[in-house]
């Protein structure tokens, strides 16, 4: 029974009836037949669109129907509203069995959540026998930080001659190092290579960081998972623990990190009553910690092995589009085997739509998304899917020009990102330096100037008669005298419209070599900022460029894109990484080209080159009824310096080379204009050309 639709008891429960046979058959190995095979460890293979939850909402019920104690069961998710979705069908589906079985009535999972919650939970049940005090504080991600750069300036690391890493970044490399369980350096090497100079003393940060918590008895967040793990170290409590619960079920195990998994093992052991569902075609959060290795390996870790069911009938997707991510996920290195399909038949394949360059590939996107609309085609029920949030940049001010309303997940709306409106306040204060809100902003991007001496200086140009503000003389800190003085030239020379753009450039050039000082990861915001310039390019002045985007302006720094009214409809734009688990009547992939997909920041090892070859599955399996890529002939790639004219002539995605052709309807945008045809006339002047050509040589 290692594949779908494998043997399947023929007395199956009426209330399994609706499910298919590899359903069942998930739904149902292990409760029947000799204690030998009761209970042996599980691996359900889930395709997309395959009824992963509802299968995994059968078995909980169906393990209850058969004798298992509620209490005893644990259901991990990844987040409490999944747990609380899973609570609520199974509830209900027992609920249709209670009928006559009153042991069944009340049935309710006592212990199903996230394993955040469901570890803080235990530990504070054990928190006498580890060294905790029972009242013990959780962290969030905010207080942590705070409290790591506490430690930071407290060891002197906040004063070295050299920029430290940040805060934020110091908290970003212990939870990976705790969440991986990678050693120190080869983490650094791998993903923070710009830190590894300061490895010891990370090292000593991090134990202070620890010490500090625990003198204060509080937990951070990656805390909840790393004292679980380390008290099921301990084979007592380990096998206390393991033996609490009959059942365990995991959902999503494509995504879980390796001190997840190591808790799951340490649980169970030998295997029996664990249940683990997922996709390996959709494991796409290594940057969280995330391994595909886990649900890869996992049947091995048992003898005999893990049986495995595999789900691979989609409800979603048409049949040409799963041919199509058949095909692109066939390529992958190491994978379950399995092919979608469905009955859902189509006669339109995914199209792979070629466009001159990001704004024809806006002005393609516009078009259709409208014309879908007049044939009924609801805006919430199309996407736009990209692999970087800075890759909707071009199509956000199209959209907002042609007053199509949009929400954005996965990233802030392109305008409203901090570093975004920072190059904002500078144009804007360049264009009036009576701005009190611009200056205030950009005059603070400075390394040593501060609130005081921004409004001190805001009150000079307010006091100073027009045109004589006199900007590089104001009073500024000695130590930013000359730093002060080559601004002001660029902010002045910012106002002359006849260099437009070559002036937002100076200003974008200047902003990019400040932002290592202002955020921590720089280098992906700094491709905002390339972005920014492109489009300020294609606008005939500073006026008309700042006027247009202040038709739509932003609420407030760094809002996340807000829903708009309830009653509204509107387009959905989306990472790939936020629509994971959503599906969409059409979907529309930005920038299936070499550089967006995979990433030029992803292309460092097999691993992250196969990581983003699942994205690409992972965007595709969204659609239900149609799929186009668009492929840019023109693309602006990311540099680290300059910001002239950077475009290179983009190639299709190596992920779709020309062996899978086939699987889609290759179309441009917009339509060739169809070439005259010759006239006699036309055809003799050639001819005469041609003779006078020869003529020249003789």
């Amino acid at each position: 029974m290692s594949a779908a639709g494998g043997a399947i008891p023929t007395a199956a429960p009426a209330y399994l009836e609706h499910l298919n046979d590899a359903q069942r058959a998930a739904v149902m190995f292990g409760t029947t037949g000799d204690a030998e095979e009761r209970d042996r460890p599980l691996l359900v293979i889930a395709g997309a669109g395959s009824g992963k939850t509802a299968t995994l909402a059968h078995r909980v019920a169906h393990l209850v129907a058969q004798g298992a104690d509620p209490g005893r069961i644990l259901l991990l998710t990844f987040s409490r509203r999944a747990a609380d979705e899973m609570n609520r069908r199974v509830t209900r589906i027992v609920g249709q069995l209670a009928r006559g079985q009153p042991r069944l009535a009340a049935t309710s999972l006592t212990w199903s959540g996230t394993f955040h919650s469901v570890g803080a939970r235990l530990l504070r049940e054990f928190a006498g026998r580890i060294g905790l005090d029972p009242g013990f504080t959780i962290h969030d991600r905010e207080d942590s930080g705070d409290l790591m750069n506490l430690v930071r300036h407290e060891l002197g690391l906040s004063a070295k001659t050299k920029r430290f890493p940040m805060k934020g970044t110091c908290l970003a490399i212990y939870s990976a190092a705790v969440n991986t369980r990678a050693p120190l350096g080869e983490l650094l090497q791998s993903a923070f290579p710009w830190c590894v100079e300061w490895e010891a003393d990370l090292k000593r940060l991090f134990l202070a960081y620890v010490e500090a918590k625990q003198a204060q008895q509080v937990l951070d967040y990656d805390d909840l998972l790393l004292y679980w793990a380390q008290m099921l170290t301990e084979p007592a409590l380990a096998g206390e623990v393991g033996a609490r619960f009959s059942h365990v079920l995991v959902d999503e195990y494509q995504d879980t990190n390796r001190l997840q998994a190591a808790i799951l093992l340490a649980m169970k052991p030998d295997g029996r009553g664990l249940t683990v569902v997922g996709d390996d075609a959709q494991s796409i959060y290594a940057f969280r910690g995330a391994t595909v290795r886990n649900i890869l390996d996992f049947p091995a870790h048992f003898d005999p092995p893990a049986e495995q069911v595999t789900l691979d009938r989609n409800y979603r997707s048409t049949q040409p589009i799963l041919a199509a991510a058949n095909a692109v996920i066939a390529l992958a290195s190491e994978r379950f085997t399995k092919d979608l399909w469905t009955e859902r038949t189509a006669a339109q394949k995914p199209r792979l739509v070629a466009v001159k360059d990001d704004a024809d590939q806006a002005g393609y996107i516009v078009e259709s998304v409208l014309a879908r609309r007049e044939d009924g085609v609801k805006l919430k029920a199309q996407a736009v899917l990209f692999r970087a949030s800075h890759h909707s940049a071009r199509l956000e001010v199209e959209l907002t020009r042609r007053n199509i309303p949009f929400v954005k997940f996965g990233g802030l709306k392109f305008l409203e990102a901090a570093h975004v409106k920072d190059v904002l306040a500078v144009l804007r204060w360049a264009q009036n330096l009576r701005d009190r809100v611009s200056g205030f902003r950009a005059i603070q991007l400075h390394a040593g100037i501060g609130p005081k001496t921004a409004g001190r200086i805001l009150d000079n140009i307010a006091g100073a008669p027009a045109g004589c503000a006199l900007l590089a003389e104001q009073p500024v800190p000695e130590g930013t005298r000359a730093a002060w003085v080559a601004f002001a030239g660029i902010v002045e020379a910012s106002k002359t419209t006849a260099v437009w753009p070559a002036t937002f450039e100076q200003v974008c050039q200047w902003y990019v070599a400040e932002m290592p000082r202002l955020y921590d990861d720089a280098t992906i915001r700094a491709a905002d900022i390339e972005q920014l310039a492109r489009i300020a390019a294609t606008y005939p002045s500073l006026e008309r460029f700042l006027t247009e985007l202040t038709l739509d302006p932003p609420n407030a720094t760094s809002d996340e894109a807000g829903v708009p009214l309830l009653d509204e409809d509107y387009l959905i734009l989306s990472t790939i990484h936020s629509a994971k688990g959503q599906e969409w009547s059409t979907v529309t992939l930005l920038n299936a080209v070499d550089g967006c997909l995979p990433s030029d920041l992803a292309t460092g090892s097999t691993s992250e080159i196969e990581e983003e070859r699942r994205l690409l599955y992972v965007a595709m399996t969204r659609a239900k009824d149609q799929l186009d890529l668009i492929v840019p002939q023109r693309f602006y790639v990311s540099q680290q310096s300059g910001l002239g004219d950077r475009h290179v002539y983009a190639s299709r995605t190596r992920f779709i080379p020309n062996r899978v052709l086939e699987n889609f309807q290759q179309t441009s945008w917009p339509a060739p204009a169809e070439a005259p045809r010759p006239t006699a006339e036309s055809r003799q002047i050639a001819l005469d050309l041609a003779a006078k050509m020869r003529a020249m040589w003789r």
